[in-house]
């Protein structure tokens, strides 16, 4: 099912965020020699389980996260991914692949002691979400995915090489700044050769570059916080971009590009909730639209006056009334 494009000019009363939680645990859980996971849980201890899938790869997680589910309703598990965050070690790109972080969530899964849960991601969320739940179908209840973002070759060169370069084209050129000319036919490379190289002061600009790009074209009108933070957090734009080139020059470490598209069909039997900024250039629409067209049990939810942000009021509104819409399954 696909919904007419919604407006938050429209919305009589647009749903917002639940209200400040704080975890009732927290922790840390080792998953391999190497890698050990933050997490916690919020809520209510005997409520549904939903996992947060954060972005990136390499964003973490915000305390705003909690709040996109009724506490009262939901067990609420919340995790860093492998050298996000505060897991350890950081920024460690070995051992790091999406189907490490697919076998991470079973991980989580066995010691949460959940049989079944809903999972909730967006972005890189919604990639790793999918890897899961096609990998692990029998485990998922539901999906709740925004800005839709399948790893496919042509989506991360719309956005890392040519595309979204030309609706932002000032943001774009402080992109470009840090490499030589010679190097800028294949910008991910580039990038990824400083951020795992030696040159720490190299490093650092490359990282900040990577990530102010990202966070300056992430809302539907820029917002300067989100660039502030890239700009002026050298340890999150750091881990944030050395983790994010690691997989994508790799395509994502997947079988083949268009494996999620493919592998849809075992996704038939869950029922799920897309939303979708009109105007994302970060997960461009085609991404979204190509999953609808073959997860037929998911409801479809244009968001008109959004981007990529899950901070933008329409995308918050489907966001709380889809994680609502499941808390009796």
């Amino acid at each position: 099912m696909s919904s007419p494009d919604s407006t938050t000019q429209e919305s009589k009363e647009l749903r917002d965020l639940y209200p400040e939680i704080e975890p009732y645990k927290t922790g840390m859980l080792k998953v391999s020699e190497i890698h050990s996971l933050y997490y916690e849980e919020v809520g209510n201890p005997d409520g549904k389980p939903i996992i947060f899938v954060h972005g990136g790869p390499g964003g973490g997680t915000d305390p705003r996260d909690r709040r996109f589910f009724d506490p009262k309703a939901y067990r609420i598990l919340i995790y860093h991914q492998r050298g996000a965050g505060n897991s350890l070690p950081n920024a460690c790109l070995e051992e790091n692949t999406t189907w490490d972080l697919v076998e991470d969530l079973e991980k989580l899964r066995q010691h949460f002691n959940v049989d079944k849960w809903v999972l909730f991601g967006g972005s890189w969320g919604s990639t790793l979400s999918l890897a899961y739940a096609e990998t692990h179908p029998e485990r998922v209840k539901a999906l709740v995915l925004r800005g839709i973002f399948c790893c496919r070759r042509k989506e991360m060169l719309w956005f890392y090489q040519e595309g979204a370069s030309f609706m932002f084209p000032d943001a774009w050129d402080k992109y470009l700044e840090v490499i030589p000319v010679s190097e800028r036919g294949d910008l991910m490379s580039a990038y990824y050769r400083r951020l795992t190289g030696n040159n720490e002061e190299e490093k650092l600009k490359a990282a900040t570059a990577w990530s102010v790009w990202e966070m300056a074209t992430s809302r539907l009108y820029v917002d300067p916080s989100y660039i502030a933070r890239a700009a002026d957090d050298a340890k999150f734009a750091v881990t944030f971009a050395r983790i994010e080139t690691h997989y994508f020059v790799h395509g994502a470490f997947m079988e083949e590009d268009e494996q999620l598209i493919k592998n849809a069909d075992k996704l038939n039997n869950i029922p799920g909730v897309i939303v979708q900024g009109r105007y994302d250039v970060v997960c461009p629409p085609r991404s979204a639209w190509d999953l609808h067209k073959v997860w037929t049990k998911a409801e479809f939810h244009w968001v008109a006056d959004a981007g990529h942000s899950s901070k933008e009021p329409g995308i918050v509104h489907q966001l709380v009334t889809a994680t609502d819409k499941f808390r009796d399954l």
